[in-house]
């Protein structure tokens, strides 16, 4: 973060009110999620003010914080980033609540999709985890189904509107890995032949 006033701020900010959270695949603290989100983007060339948004992205949905408050101690693109990849909670169907994210954050702009992508680049990486540990997952868990549909319906929404973007290029990877190349317990698969890939 050295050089990074407004992402270092968002960073001390969103550790404190993700203080005691732990992601449900390792018992991590939750902060690392959005660090790895932010990390893609910053990796990739986006503006501080995009960085900042990828940290503090979960913070309306998961913590007590509100819009207002963001914008108050971040500034006014700051916030309206988080608000575009925040859910309705007020939309009480899941599915409905889902598409209605999606909509929100194709018209929300490239920086809006491209948090976006990258924070659901990390979650098909999390899911792949939980297959590694779980290889039976979603045969019989029905939210992670669910879980994985979202995800390849945002990336066909993200392809619509950036293919090349490299958020998207990385999610679209990631969901082919995780069906044609499913992690296997204990690490690789054997290669052809005995070897390991």
């Amino acid at each position: 973060m050295a050089g990074l006033p407004l992402a270092s701020a968002a960073l001390a900010f969103a550790r404190q009110q993700h203080e005691g959270q732990r992601r449900r695949l390792d018992a991590a603290p939750f902060i690392l999620h959005p660090l790895e989100v932010a990390a893609l983007l910053f990796n990739s060339g986006h503006a501080e003010p995009v960085v900042a948004a990828a940290i503090l992205h979960d913070t309306v949905e998961d913590t007590a914080v509100g819009l207002d408050e963001i914008g108050e101690r971040f500034g006014g693109e700051v916030a309206r980033l988080v608000a575009a990849v925040t859910e309705d909670a007020e939309i009480e169907d899941r599915a409905e609540r889902k598409a209605a994210l999606r909509r929100q954050v194709a018209e929300a702009g490239p920086e809006a999709s491209s948090i976006y992508a990258a924070d659901k680049v990390t979650k098909v990486r999390e899911l792949r985890g939980r297959l590694t540990i779980d290889p039976v997952l979603l045969d019989r868990d029905p939210d992670a189904q669910l879980r994985l549909e979202h995800y390849r319906e945002s990336l066909l929404m993200l392809e619509e509107m950036a293919p090349d973007h490299p958020q998207v290029r990385q999610l679209r990877f990631e969901l082919e890995a995780l069906r044609g190349l499913p992690p296997s317990p204990g690490g690789l698969s054997p290669a052809p032949g005995g070897g390991r890939l």
